[in-house]
């Protein structure tokens, strides 16, 4: 993709990566990613906002080029991850008057990851600024969000917010900015739950921070750039709020059939209850997804059989998933079956203890659910309508 101006003297010149559909071996892509770097002209002084990912330096060496950038003075790095700093040592070595500006945090990450020289690296501190002559860069301290060196590149006189990968989505458009905004939500929303939702608390501290800041513009380092900033600012200030929706989310996994009726009876009875109810198949499920509904959700119930004396290997990895993403749920119950004995129950039980959450009723039976088991699902069907109400 050829650079794009966003504003006078201000440039995108990063890379789209239409083909990537997994991210750091686990993450999927389903509509590709871009790896946002910007270049910034001031009267006396040429800076680059990051780099991209090594597997596109050359997309960012063209675009560079193409911008006849014979001179950079700086390159300001807000975050280690290699997606954005991999490109880091071509430019160093392309331009070597450049010097690294970033955190003392991520300083020591770039020299341990990437090898850069300590000599070539300009430490900044939080709220200091930086002059390009007409262009003035505030670096606003960001940390956890989502590694602890993370900050944020605040454009003072266009008001432009280079958020590195707060407000990002993975998303490959060939418009720079964002047209379509319902598209955009749930990208973000994917990428926040994917990603961002560890950090909950940080990122609410941060948003209060962001407010005393006039933003015109939000240029992530993933997906498109926001020209409405409000539209994306509200989203978060929703996702990281302590509010639940009425809704459950049930992953599950069906060898013979058993916990499948189970799921579907306590569905049906969650729907009648006037619950939203979100059952995922683990066998089919994109864990984007699931991450993404646990977003909002008030309850989630687990269901699993039992492999040999335990639970099913993936259940046990979405639950393990779903304790590191550390969503505000309210409620957690496990249903499920077994064959002649075991410690599904307990296995599961121990490995959500991240989520903060009151554990209602199990349900776990022997074999195939009969009367009594329909009657216990049931009631925890009404178990979890009663909670609700108090949301």
């Amino acid at each position: 993709m050829a650079v794009k101006e966003i504003k006078k003297d201000i440039y995108w010149v990063g890379a789209i990566d239409w083909d990537r559909r997994l991210f750091d071996e686990l993450i999927p892509l389903p509509e590709g990613t871009s790896y946002n770097s910007y270049l910034i002209k001031g009267q006396e002084k040429t800076a680059l906002i990051d780099t991209v990912d090594p597997t596109k330096e050359d997309v960012l060496l063209d675009n560079l080029d193409d911008l006849g950038i014979e001179q950079l003075d700086y390159l300001v790095v807000n975050h280690a991850e290699q997606d954005h700093s991999g490109a880091i040592p071509i430019i160093l070595e392309l331009y070597p008057e450049a010097k690294v500006v970033t955190n003392e945090k991520c300083k020591k990450m770039l020299i341990e990851h990437l090898l850069i020289k300590e000599d070539r690296i300009l430490t900044v501190h939080d709220s200091d600024t930086l002059s390009l002559e007409g262009k003035t860069l505030q670096f606003i301290f960001a940390p956890w969000v989502h590694w602890p060196e993370t900050m944020l590149t605040y454009l003072e006189e266009d008001k432009i917010l280079f958020s590195c990968d707060l407000f990002g989505a993975h998303l490959a458009e060939s418009n720079l900015w964002v047209d379509n905004e319902s598209k955009v939500y749930f990208a973000a929303k994917r990428y926040y739950a994917e990603i961002m939702m560890p950090f909950r608390s940080n990122i609410k501290k941060h948003l209060e921070r962001l407010k005393k800041l006039e933003i015109k513009t939000i240029a992530p380092s993933h997906g498109q750039i926001y020209p409405r900033p409000e539209f994306i600012l509200s989203a978060y200030r929703e996702w990281t709020s302590d509010e639940v929706k009425n809704e459950v989310v049930i992953p599950y996994i069906s060898m013979h059939d058993s916990v499948k009726e189970m799921v579907y009876i306590l569905t049906e009875e969650l729907m009648k209850n006037g619950i939203t109810v979100q059952p995922f198949n683990l066998t089919r499920t994109d864990i984007g997804e699931l991450a993404m509904a646990l977003v909002d959700a008030a309850t989630i119930v687990i269901a699993s059989p039992t492999v040999l004396t335990g639970a099913h290997p993936q259940v046990v990895s979405a639950v393990y998933l779903a304790n590191a993403l550390r969503p505000k749920l309210r409620y957690a119950s496990i249903i499920g079956s077994y064959g002649w004995g075991g410690k599904m129950l307990q296995d599961i039980t121990a490995m959500i203890n991240n989520l903060k959450v009151e554990i209602l009723s199990p349900v776990i039976i022997k074999g195939y659910p009969k009367e009594e088991d329909y009657d216990s699902l049931i009631r925890l069907a009404g178990e979890i309508a009663e909670k609700h109400k108090n949301l």
